[in-house]
């Protein structure tokens, strides 16, 4: 086999820069659209469940999109159309959705958002495993968080800015203040510029010659098993689970925990009863034969994006509310205290650019393991601390944890799984990895309300705890991940 050759800083530079882009959908997302939700009438205990959009969208999309880069060549390379192809998507969904004039089209169109902004993403995580060798994959998952750093703290202060410059940041009941809408704007030019230069500026191998290097292998070659009675048993546990929810009548976002389980049941039932080979068949036999590492990483990046999940759709009620004093959407003290989530979650993007030029000599000097662990606690501790600080210029603060977590999630999983899988499944598998940071968010959006109205009074502020805690269960599980070293 050959060696990949190494790549020059600007090389690397190039291939990530369309991360900025793409971070700038995925921020203005995040720090906007419970703003957008609310303003068009959803109550605190919905946000969850209109959310469910982004989640769904990425376990349905990024396996798809994996799978079929992993078997493209054209006059664009490999993953290079799945770039350019999502970017024009997703910017037209940004200008879209801030005029949203309802609140059903505003949850359709984040649906169509988070859906072309993982048709982008996915490859870009293979991009990173196809181009870089074993020893340069760190740095360059590292100056993928960089850029979504950068590409965040712009996008999260889009509205604050405008504000201060003077644009309208108050509008009528119902109607998404001019700050928001001409945030989206930028944003969509950002993205579709961002990423337009990684499309222009880089090169990708040729399959066989790709093929050739001495990628990294998967684990075990074992064929994948289909568990019949394992099927009917998920089966019958979703189904058990919709009829309790529905005689007991208890929370209707917990549907969706129940048919997910119904649903995992039927897709195995459905595959072990297949007797050809097909693009389904294929995804759900490489999940069931992943490697041994990818399987202890699903239970770190599962309680990870649960909490998460959990920021981003619970910081923006629980601040205006605790810290601004506001439940009006239509009040200056709530539409300001929106645009400081802005700028929290700006800091925490500040943060995280900073964390990843920082996580390349942590790891050498401490190995994936304990700085992945060492970074999760100081997110937890950060989110933690929003239950007992009252002043909102402290919770900046709070958001330095928050931001070392960012980055390291975004990174160190990713260099960990990278090794063990080999060079022709590479964006199937980072795909798959998908589904590990999807389900805790499906999770998230089916019990989160659940649980702050049956236990912590439908106080938004808690779920930022349960949060902190999941950060810290996610570093301890870190210590389980076999790591090998260069």
């Amino acid at each position: 086999m050959t060696a990949k050759p190494q790549l020059t800083f600007v090389q690397i530079w190039n291939m990530c820069f369309g991360f900025m882009g793409i971070q700038f959908g995925f921020a203005l997302q995040n720090s906007n659209v419970s703003r957008i939700f609310q303003t068009l009438g959803a109550n605190v205990d919905e946000i969850p469940i209109l959310w469910i959009a982004a989640p769904l969208t990425g376990l349905l999309v990024q396996p798809l999109v994996g799978y079929f880069s992993d078997r493209t060549w054209n006059s664009l390379g490999r993953r290079r159309p799945y770039f350019l192809g999502g970017a024009i998507l997703a910017t037209l969904a940004l200008l879209a959705m801030p005029n949203s004039p309802t609140l059903w089209i505003a949850a359709s169109l984040l649906w169509m958002l988070d859906a072309s902004i993982n048709v982008s993403m996915e490859p870009f995580r293979a991009f990173v495993g196809d181009q870089l060798p074993s020893q340069q994959r760190p740095t360059g998952y590292a100056m993928q968080s960089f850029f979504i750093g950068v590409g965040s703290v712009v996008a999260s202060l889009l509205p604050w800015l405008f504000a201060h410059w003077g644009v309208a940041n108050t509008a009528e009941s119902g109607i998404v203040p001019d700050t928001v809408k001409y945030s989206f704007y930028a944003g969509a030019v950002a993205l579709f510029g961002a990423i337009g230069w990684t499309v222009v500026s880089t090169r990708e191998y040729p399959p066989a010659q790709l093929l050739g290097f001495d990628a990294g292998r998967a684990d075990s070659e074992a064929p994948p098993a289909r568990n019949t009675a394992a099927g009917w048993g998920w089966l019958a546990a979703g189904i058990a689970a919709v009829l309790l929810v529905y005689v007991t009548h208890i929370d209707k976002q917990l549907y969706l925990l129940a048919g997910g389980l119904a649903a995992y049941g039927a897709i195995q039932l459905a595959v072990a009863a297949s007797r050809t080979r097909n693009l389904f068949t294929d995804i759900v036999d490489d999940m069931h034969a992943m490697p041994p590492t990818m399987r202890k990483l699903a239970v770190v990046q599962f309680f990870s994006w649960f909490a998460l999940f959990a920021m981003w759709i619970y910081t923006t009620p629980a601040v205006t509310a605790v810290h601004f004093g506001a439940t009006d959407t239509a009040s200056a003290a709530y539409n300001d205290g929106a645009n400081w989530v802005g700028v929290l979650f700006a800091a925490y993007n500040a943060f995280a650019a900073l964390a990843a030029v920082l996580i390349a000599p942590m790891t050498r000097r401490f190995g994936l393991r304990v700085t992945h662990l060492v970074n999760l606690c100081l997110g937890g501790a950060g989110l933690a601390s929003f239950v007992v600080i009252r002043d909102p210029h402290w919770l900046l603060l709070s958001m330095a944890g928050v931001g070392f977590a960012w980055a390291s999630i975004l990174s160190l999983p990713y260099a960990l799984l990278a090794d063990t899988v080999r060079a022709d499944k590479m964006g199937v598998y980072m795909g798959i990895f998908n589904f590990f940071i999807v389900i805790p968010q499906l999770l998230a959006a089916s019990v989160l309300g659940f649980l702050l109205k049956m236990l912590f009074g439908n106080a938004p502020i808690n779920a930022l705890l349960i949060g902190g805690a999941s950060l810290v269960v996610a570093g301890v599980c870190t210590l389980s991940v076999t790591e090998k070293r260069s």
